[in-house]
């Protein structure tokens, strides 16, 4: 848990992604943040680092604790957490995540995306 505490409260690095690497809904998430411009610290559970004596399970118990969430990905922003890959769409179609990272003095580039459901895997469309 206090890993988890550490990396979230990084001022350095606001935006947290708790991901997988072979993961599609973290691919989309990670697709809309390079699209919009958002910077963020991928926290991959599956990485080597990650999987050296379950280091990446027990992350991910500790972040299933804390969020109530046991899906991956997760996101933080700011030290709060935002939610799974359609939290964090709905966000973005809402303009809350835009209002989050402003108040952190971040921004994004939200002008040329019409809908953050678009960047989900093409075998999930159409909804």
């Amino acid at each position: 848990m206090e890993h988890v505490e550490e990396l979230i409260s990084d001022r350095e690095t606001p935006v947290v992604l708790f991901a997988l690497e072979w993961c599609e809904f973290c691919w989309s998430v990670r697709k809309l943040f390079a699209a919009a411009g958002i910077e963020y610290r991928s926290v991959d559970l599956d990485s080597a680092e990650y999987r050296e004596n379950g280091w990446g399970g027990e992350v991910r118990q500790a972040l299933a604790k804390k969020t109530g969430a046991v899906t991956i990905p997760q996101i933080f922003v700011g030290g709060e957490h935002l939610g799974g890959a359609t939290e964090t769409f709905d966000a973005f179609n809402s303009g809350a995540l835009k209002r989050r990272l402003e108040m952190l003095d971040l921004g994004l580039e939200a002008e040329a995306i019409q809908n953050a459901y678009n960047f989900l895997p093409t075998w999930l469309h159409p909804r």
